[in-house]
């Protein structure tokens, strides 16, 4: 079975791949003979994550995975949220994390809440359509620790590792990321489509 991941985000890419355990030829964008763009202007995440699917899906005709992924922190009203990627402008994630920090200076660790959020969508050209969601709970640390992971990962605090995602490998993360929560119920829809063998997928 081939599957195209909906992505050019390579940390994406590299932590997908080692999320499904299936035997699955997976295809990039970037060997499709034609670029897509498709534009994320969703409302919610979910929204995000089915467009891109369905989207990319009817460009390739090929079946399709794609997610969305946004932190949520209470204390800012679930900021940056679906604007994750774009929060502060075109700055780097070092400095997104840095003005995140800056905002929740002075803020009590208790009162630091916040959660990643995944939704991962899986559609084929004849309409077929699933999704799955993944969610991780844990605080914004007081300062960015570890250089593993990418994006909010250096500032997100697990307390059940009494660690950042960033000071922790990517099989341990992948234990309990939103990302691999999402994708593995995928992984569960793509074992039994394989099952059932049909040719439309």
């Amino acid at each position: 079975m081939k599957m195209l991941i909906a992505t050019k985000n390579p940390d994406k890419i590299r932590e997908i791949k080692e999320i499904i355990d299936s035997n699955i030829e997976f295809v990039l964008l970037s060997s499709l003979p034609f670029e897509i763009d498709v534009i994320e202007d969703g409302k919610t995440i979910e929204e995000n994550a089915i467009k891109k699917a369905v989207e990319y899906a009817a460009f390739s005709s090929m079946l399709t995975l794609s997610e969305d992924s946004g932190l949520e922190i209470d204390y800012l009203n679930g900021a940056p949220g679906v604007y994750s990627s774009r929060f502060g402008g075109d700055i780097s994630y070092d400095e997104k994390n840095r003005l995140i920090i800056k905002l929740l200076e002075g803020v009590p660790f208790e009162k630091r809440k916040a959660r990643f959020k995944t939704v991962a969508a899986l559609a084929s050209p004849s309409g077929f359509l699933k999704t799955s969601e993944g969610i991780v709970e844990g605080f914004i640390s007081f300062e960015p620790k570890g250089n593993n992971g990418f994006g909010y990962d250096p500032i997100f605090f697990y307390p059940e590792f009494n660690k950042t995602f960033g000071e922790v490998g990517l099989e341990e993360k992948n234990k309990v990321s939103h990302r691999a929560s999402a994708i593995r119920k995928i992984e569960k829809i793509l074992f039994l489509l394989k099952q059932e063998a049909k040719e439309d997928y």
